[in-house]
C-alpha cells in the first residue's frame, strides 16, 4: 500500500503524522463524545462480542487510542472500569487527555509501541483498538504482546481494519464522485475548495502511514499464531461505506463554507441508516472480504 520503508521508518512516520493530525483530528472525522458517540461505540462493541459477552470489563487497554473516541465513550457507557490508553503519538494522547478532562473522566495514558508494550503480564481483561492494526509493521509481534498483557481468558477486539478487496471496491464510488464533483458543486452553489496555505500539514506523510490491508484469513492467522482461541473475523459496512466515500469525495472538492447544512444532515443521517442496514441484513449474509472494514475478536487461553 505504501512505498517501501523499514519498520523503524514506519513507526517514525506514524508518530509524526499523528502528532501533526491531533489538533484537527476530531473535527476532520466528526468525532462525537455525546450520547450519539456513546451509542455508536457501544453498538459496535456489542456487535463484535455477541450476546454472551460481559457487560463490563474492569481493566481495558486501547491500542492506538488516538483522541479517545472509543475509550472515553466506553467509560461514559459504563462498559469499562479503568481505561488505559496507549498510542505511538504523544500528540494524540495530549488531545485525548484534554478531552478526558473536559468530560471529567479518569484515564491512564502511555506512549507505547504496540510491538513492545510497557505493561506487565496479565494486566488487562480487554485489549482493543479501532483502525490501528494496519499501521503496525510486525503484526505477529504485536499480537504476541496483546496475548502477554491479557489476563487468562481475556478478550481482544479490533475493528475498522481495511479489507484488501473491500478497499478496491471502495475505489468505484470515489472515482465516480470525483467525476461528478463539478456538477455537484454547481448544483449546490459551492465554490472549488481553496488550496490550503502551504498544503495540509500532515498531507506529505499521509501516504506512508497505512502499511497493510487484510484478507480475513490473514487476521485470523495472526491471532491464532499468537495463541488466541475463539477467533472470529467479520465484515462491516458495505452500503454505508460506498455512500460515505461518495459524499466525502464530493465534499473534499468544495469550499466547506459553501456546503449547505441540509446536505450535511442528509449525508450524516443517510450514513447511519445504511450502517444499520448493513448490520442487520448484509453482514450476516455476505463474505467478510467484500466489506470495507474487518472486525477481529478472539480470547486469550485460560
Amino acid at each position: 500500500m505504501t512505498p517501501s520503508l523499514t519498520a523503524e521508518e514506519i513507526r517514525d512516520v506514524n508518530t509524526r503524522y499523528h502528532d501533526v493530525a491531533a489538533d484537527h483530528y476530531d473535527a476532520k472525522w466528526g468525532i462525537d463524545f455525546g450520547d450519539l458517540g456513546a451509542e455508536q461505540v457501544s453498538a459496535k462493541l456489542r456487535k463484535a462480542l455477541g450476546a454472551g459477552a460481559p457487560e463490563r470489563f474492569e481493566r481495558s487497554l486501547e491500542i492506538g487510542a488516538g483522541t479517545g473516541y472509543f475509550s472515553l465513550n466506553m467509560l461514559r457507557a459504563g462498559m469499562i472500569g479503568r481505561a488505559t490508553c496507549s498510542d505511538i503519538s504523544p500528540g494524540m494522547l495530549a488531545t485525548l487527555s484534554a478531552n478526558a478532562r473536559r468530560l471529567e473522566l479518569a484515564v491512564d495514558t502511555q506512549v507505547a509501541d504496540a510491538e513492545e508494550l510497557p505493561f506487565a503480564d496479565a494486566s488487562f481483561d480487554l485489549v482493543f483498538g479501532h483502525a490501528v492494526l494496519h499501521h503496525i509493521p510486525d503484526l505477529g509481534r504485536a499480537m504476541s504482546e496483546f496475548a502477554r498483557v491479557l489476563a487468562p481468558g481475556g478478550t481482544i477486539v479490533f475493528a475498522g481494519e481495511p479489507s484488501r478487496y473491500g478497499d478496491r471496491l471502495a475505489g468505484v464510488p470515489k472515482r465516480a464522485a470525483g467525476a461528478l464533483a463539478p456538477l455537484w458543486r454547481r448544483a449546490i452553489g459551492a465554490r472549488l475548495a481553496p488550496p490550503a496555505e502551504g498544503g495540509a500539514p500532515d498531507a506529505a506523510l499521509e501516504g506512508f502511514v497505512d502499511v497493510h490491508a487484510f484478507a480475513p484469513g490473514e487476521l485470523s492467522q495472526a491471532a491464532r499464531g499468537a495463541g488466541f482461541e475463539d477467533v472470529h473475523v467479520r465484515g462491516e459496512e458495505l452500503l454505508a461505506n460506498w455512500f460515505g466515500w461518495t459524499n466525502r469525495t464530493l465534499e473534499a472538492t468544495a469550499d466547506p463554507r459553501d456546503v449547505p447544512w441540509g446536505w450535511r444532515q442528509y449525508a450524516y443521517r443517510g450514513y447511519l441508516l445504511l450502517q444499520r442496514l448493513d448490520s442487520r441484513l448484509l453482514e450476516q449474509r455476505l463474505p467478510p472480504a467484500v466489506f470495507y472494514n474487518l472486525m477481529l475478536t478472539a480470547r486469550a487461553r485460560g
